[in-house]
């Protein structure tokens, strides 16, 4: 992969991550020495859909590139750029978050300043666990609760039973005090938030059928066992954040009880309900126990987001003190038909956040494509799997065609692949992997994309260690931690837990097993990544830049000013051959996990090689660059066109050495 101009939204090119509407912003491109000759670099942005321009300077050279800085003065929430650089042979280039390319580039896959309130720091520093409370701990308190009518009683060594009733009312009864006495657990993965999916009273043992969200479930161990996991989390350095439906609640919910049936109630507006008798309505994909919220009622937004005492603020306050939400069906939310309300609802839910506790997160759920809700107005990031999830399987898998159930007890062998009939899970190669990645992330402001979920798997879907081709765990594993976005470890995954699909991955925690040479090695793999990830904050928050791409390996670097992290994944073995001038320091690189080699010739050209599958980690320095220049308030952009009478300040250094020497 020859060295190409490169840009992303780091710190290392981005004067200003967090800047307020009207602030100029200095933006930086690197260019490889050689490239060229430029007779010009400029940017070009968008405001309210009208062209606007400003040149770059070239600041310098620094390790094989020369740098250039331009002003970009924020004139919306979300202000998209990109790179325009003319060859002096008359060529022109456009750079985006796809990449380099010959004809001009999409508006939404831009570079994306964003005016919104920024999220807490924590949010890029943090780990991300994941617990289904059924099927994690159970305590001994859990023997005094009565078994609900709902529910199938289970034994924690019972098996999961994948068909229905028990697919939903299978109940297992982990408890929140069973998390309280396993949380030493998560500190010793050295993960340091909590995901919690619902914990409020509903009638199956996945509670997104939520009966009420004013009160924690008995079963669970009530508010005061909530309150007691909070601060003995918040003791041990570890954050929680809770799981709320905004789409749709219970048909067991105390609202859609007073409204069914009862024309004029007052939440009869909080729900579509499509007959005068309010007996019958509409809910999410048909299915009659969880009825669709209408967000058109202003009362429903009260009492569930923006009044003093809502749903939202009232689990952040004390003595709850939780610090986010994951809203579930965030895609969904707001959107019937003709209506949708989704901007709406998520920037009120931001809104009510930053004014109860600024220092807490929101993430929604967005499965599929989330770039149009991705813009920074609302979610700090996304459950979202194209972007990561759903290509890693597709490269990392080798499906076993084992046999599993599904809901109604039919025998299917396509491994599941997130609901997809696309007869299981496609083969992909690390190029296209690559490609995925690309794609899915190209119109996703780069700090959000830093706030996106990067799960292996998850409570919905199967667990990927399911069809994991031989020796990928850790390849896998390793991704997760090491590319922009918040990693995720659903519960179990460290035990090395298989599921099919996303009711059998809900398997309860095999407590005891520890000392097993597998579950010994698995929890020491994640462990090790782990460690890694908190110990360099170039993984956390570190530009992104991909320096080598073939059918089998893929080679990265997470770039920041005071290391460079580079990462060898590959599936088969790698020889992977990186030009002279694409990984300046390679020669004082240090090895820090894996096992591959890295040659550097002395030309400086690197050679980075395996035997596969293998994941690999090298420190080397920082990242030089000359002095930013400084941002002008009063910098003159053109509106249109460039002023032709007016010399550019390209002009003023064209035919200065393009090297820099």
């Amino acid at each position: 992969m020859t060295p190409a101009p490169h840009h992303d939204g780091s710190s290392l090119h981005v004067s200003n991550l967090a800047p307020a509407l009207g602030e100029v912003v200095t933006v930086r491109l690197r260019v490889p020495a050689g490239y060229g000759p430029l007779a010009a670099v400029r940017t070009r942005s968008n405001p309210d859909h009208e062209p606007e321009w400003t040149d770059a300077v070239r600041v310098g050279a620094a390790d094989a590139w020369e740098w250039w800085d331009a002003p970009v003065t924020v004139r919306n929430p979300r202000h998209g750029y990109r790179w325009m650089l003319q060859h002096a042979d008359g060529r022109v280039e456009w750079l985006n978050q796809t990449g380099l390319h010959r004809i001009e580039t999409l508006d939404s896959e831009d570079f994306a300043l964003v005016a919104y309130p920024a999220p807490p720091a924590w949010l890029n520093e943090s780990v991300m666990y994941q617990v289904f409370p059924d099927r994690f701990a159970r305590s001994a308190a859990a023997d005094e609760h009565p078994t609900p009518e709902w529910a199938i009683p289970a034994a924690w060594s019972d098996p999961v039973d994948a068909v229905m009733p028990a697919r939903s009312q299978q109940f297992y009864g982990g408890d929140l005090p069973g998390i309280i006495e396993k949380l030493d657990h998560l500190v010793s993965l050295g993960v340091n938030l909590l995901y919690l999916t619902p914990v409020f009273p509903a009638e199956s043992n996945h509670r997104y059928d939520a009966a009420s969200f004013d009160r924690i479930d008995p079963l669970l161990g009530g508010e005061e066992a909530y309150i007691r996991l909070i601060e003995e989390a918040h003791a041990r350095g570890i954050r929680v954040i809770g799981d709320l439906t905004s789409n749709h609640s219970g048909d067991s919910h105390e609202w859609f009880r007073a409204a069914l049936g009862n024309p004029g109630a007052p939440e009869e507006d909080f729900y579509y309900f499509t007959d005068d008798a309010n007996s019958a309505y509409v809910s999410w994909l048909g299915y009659a126990s969880l009825p669709k919220f209408d967000w058109s009622s202003e009362e429903l937004r009260r009492r569930f987001i923006s009044g003093e005492d809502s749903v939202v603020a009232k689990w952040l306050k004390p003595p709850y003190n939780a610090d986010g939400w994951r809203i579930d069906v965030a895609n969904m939310t707001g959107r019937l038909g003709a209506v949708d309300l989704n901007a709406e609802v998520r920037q009120l839910l931001r809104e009510t956040m930053l004014q109860v506790n600024p220092d807490t997160i929101l993430l929604g759920e967005s499965t599929n494509d989330a770039v149009s809700d991705l813009q920074g107005d609302g979610w700090h990031g996304a459950m979202t799997y194209p972007s990561f999830t759903r290509p890693l399987w597709g490269w990392l898998s080798e499906p076993t065609g084992a046999p599993y159930l599904d809901a109604d007890g039919g025998e299917l062998t396509d491994s599941w692949f997130f609901g997809q009939p696309i007869g299981g899970i496609p083969r992909y190669t690390a190029r296209e992997f690559a490609e995925a990645v690309s794609r899915f992330t190209a119109g996703i402001p780069w700090r959000v994309r830093l706030g996106n979920m990067q799960p292996l798997d998850t409570h919905d879907t199967a667990r990927f260690a399911t069809n994991a081709a031989p020796g990928a765990i850790p390849v896998a594993v390793g991704l997760s931690l090491a590319m922009p976005g918040l990693p995720v470890v659903f519960a179990g995954d460290e035990f090395g837990l298989l599921g099919a699909d996303g009711e059998s991955s809900r398997t309860p925690m095999p407590w005891g097993s520890e000392d097993e040479p597998e579950v010994a090695a698995r929890l020491a793999l994640y462990r090790d990544l782990i460690a890694l990830r908190r110990s360099h904050p170039a993984l956390q928050d570190g530009g992104f830049r991909w320096v080598y791409v073939d059918d089998e390996t893929v080679v990265f670097v997470r770039e920041s000013a005071s290391e460079t992290v580079l990462v060898l994944a590959t599936r088969g073995d790698a020889d992977a051959a990186i030009p002279a001038g694409a990984l300046p320091g390679a020669a004082s690189g240090e090895p820090v996990f894996g096992d591959a080699t890295l040659a550097v010739s002395d030309d400086g050209s690197v050679l980075l090689s395996a035997e596969g599958p293998a994941f690999a980690i090298w420190v080397l320095p920082g990242v030089s660059a000359p002095t930013p220049t400084q941002t002008d308030e009063t910098t003159e952009v053109s509106r249109g066109v460039v002023d032709a009478d007016e010399p550019t300040p390209a002009e003023v250094v064209k035919g200065a050495d393009s090297t820099g020497a």
